[in-house]
């Protein structure tokens, strides 16, 4: 298995105050751990207009994997948050960062 940094964007089409925003960084916080950090990114990063980033760490085969998982993840958080995809709607994710085999 590969750990890979994936960058999934995204867009509140709703407002979502700072609780909400930092209950979503405690619950993928587990998400986002030494290679994140080694290379300094940010968990959640929101801009004007709505806009967002999430960078989360996921050990997967291969890359597609990798970014299935993410977007699952992240869309199954929001959702549990009230925040289903008609509300927050994702775009495509990215790979930003990989660990070799661990």
């Amino acid at each position: 298995m590969t750990t890979y940094v994936i960058t999934v964007p995204g867009t509140f089409l709703r407002d979502v105050d700072d609780a909400a925003r930092s209950e979503l960084a405690r619950r993928l916080a587990s998400h986002h751990t030494a290679l994140s950090e080694t290379e300094d990114v940010e968990l959640l990063t929101v801009y004007e207009g709505g806009t967002f980033s999430v960078r989360l760490e996921v050990e997967a085969p291969d890359r597609a994997a990798a970014e299935e998982d993410a977007v699952r993840l992240l869309a199954g958080t929001l959702a549990e948050l009230g925040l289903p995809e008609k509300d927050a709607p994702l775009g495509a994710p990215a790979v930003t960062g990989v660990d070799g085999e661990s």
